[in-house]
């Protein structure tokens, strides 16, 4: 039965794209972040259905859609140079086979968060871009939140939609990406017109998002408990109640620590001391070694150079109790171990040019976002009270992700690329109808009437 959903609703997004081709464009997004043909055993498995989405989204957009709100920024043209230079240090890497397999997913989800800006022209198409994303991660999290909750959970255990770790399925990955979309699913409860705000949408608000938290309890990963802690700190920036909204969030931790599993707490307790942990102290060896490789390598080694790497890792443990402590020094050997860091992963793969463009399309994003929720805020009129909250939205799912790669090697996340994708187009949408402002024939009180497409 589940082979026959995935097959029908594939099929049936792919029909409705015949009419509106747009439609196109979020079956990619389903396809790209779920993955049906991984989880499907019948047909969807036997076909490239993820390329026949891309290029249906793509050629609908240029032969069929308009093209007169279309524009090109400046982070598109960042990540299309970024695009170049990882196809040039893939002809020249250190491990090519390894490195056109990586290539092979990369390129697409650079092109397509390039293209994605370009047809996102109208408010109903971010807000369904949006949706698409959001409800696609959120089948995933209350898959994974329903056998938290009846105990299956584990690290490197919990098992979703597919049987292997990899991808969004990876457990940090997860927790990381869970965490960075609650903004945008209390942005689509309080501004969405798919599905108005009511009492409904509110409660399937809290659940998807009480769904987000408990992934990183699920998957037992550290990287979660800190996208926790940033996303309630970050939050308070918008909060109307800070005090009673910290209050809140503090009464909600203490009655929640007694129902998580003591496997969590324990791996928990390996933040503070990452010596104790193997996993932990061979991150920060790898990361000393892409230090040391980098300053011989400054344009990087090509996708997975980090296969490259031998790693002689020490970890400390205690043995004895009060008084009679003393600390035990064991050394491990290990060889080709991955980043573990999205930042070192930039580095190592693609060198210092790499890295740089890769931090300068983040930084921008934060930039443009902070800039359109300034501009933007206090607008009252429904065309445009939800720019600034959709901008903040956005702006805290970056920060958010900011945190986990620093643990996670997902650079080139194709969710989080998708994430930035929204963001351009947010950015082009903003500036497109905000130059007609001041030349707008003027209603009641003075202010400007503004007319806006909506589909």
């Amino acid at each position: 039965m589940l082979d026959l959903a995935l097959t029908g609703f594939v099929f049936a997004l792919l029909a409705l794209g015949l009419r509106r081709p747009f439609v196109w464009v979020l079956a990619y997004l389903y396809i790209d972040i779920l993955t049906p043909q991984r989880i499907s055993w019948g047909l969807l498995a036997s076909l490239p259905i993820s390329l026949i989405a891309f290029l249906l989204a793509f050629g609908g957009w240029l032969m069929l859609d308009a093209k007169n709100d279309t524009r090109f920024t400046l982070r598109q043209g960042l990540i299309a140079l970024l695009l170049v230079y990882c196809g040039m240090t893939t002809l020249a890497a250190d491990y090519p086979d390894s490195a056109v397999e990586k290539w092979a997913w990369v390129w697409k989800a650079l092109f397509f968060a390039i293209f994605l800006p370009l047809t996102l022209r109208t408010r109903l198409r971010i807000e369904a871009a949006t949706l698409l994303i959001v409800l696609t991660v959120g089948a995933i999290v209350i898959c994974g939140g329903i056998k938290t909750l009846a105990g299956g959970g584990g690290y490197g255990t919990l098992r979703l939609f597919v049987a292997d770790n990899a991808g969004i399925y990876e457990g940090s990955t997860l927790s990381t990406i869970a965490i960075a979309v609650v903004p945008l699913i209390w942005w689509l409860a309080r501004f969405g017109t798919i599905f108005t705000p009511n009492r409904l949408v509110t409660l399937f608000a809290l659940g998807l998002t009480f769904a987000c938290l408990l992934i990183p309890i699920g998957t037992q990963t550290r990287t979660g408990l800190l996208c926790i802690a940033l996303l309630g700190v970050l939050a308070l920036r918008s909060a109307k109640r800070r005090f009673l909204y910290a209050g809140l969030a503090s009464v909600a931790v203490l009655v929640a620590i007694p129902f998580l599993p003591e496997s969590y707490t324990k791996r928990m307790n390996t933040i503070e001391n990452h010596q104790s942990d193997q996993s932990a102290s061979t991150r920060v060896a790898v990361w000393m070694w892409t230090l040391d490789y980098v300053k011989d390598h400054p344009f990087g080694g090509g996708f997975d150079a980090y296969l490259g790497n031998r790693l002689r890792v020490p970890t400390s443990k205690a043995e004895g109790s009060h008084n009679n402590v003393s600390i035990k020094t064991e050394y491990h050997e290990e060889v080709g171990r991955a980043y573990h860091s999205a930042y070192f992963e930039m580095l190592g793969e693609q060198g210092y040019p790499g890295f740089l463009l890769w931090a300068w399309i983040h930084a921008l994003g934060i930039w443009q976002m902070e800039r359109l929720r300034r501009r933007w805020k206090g607008r009252t009129d429904a065309q445009r009270a939800w720019i600034a909250p959709l901008a903040n939205a956005l702006q805290l799912s970056q920060m958010v992700y900011f945190v986990g790669a620093l643990f996670i090697g997902i650079a080139f996340q194709p969710v989080m690329f998708m994430l930035i994708g929204l963001q351009c187009g947010l950015w082009s949408y903003a500036r497109r109808i905000d130059q007609p402002l001041h030349r707008a024939p003027r209603g009641q009180g003075g202010q400007p009437v503004l007319r806006v497409k909506t589909a």
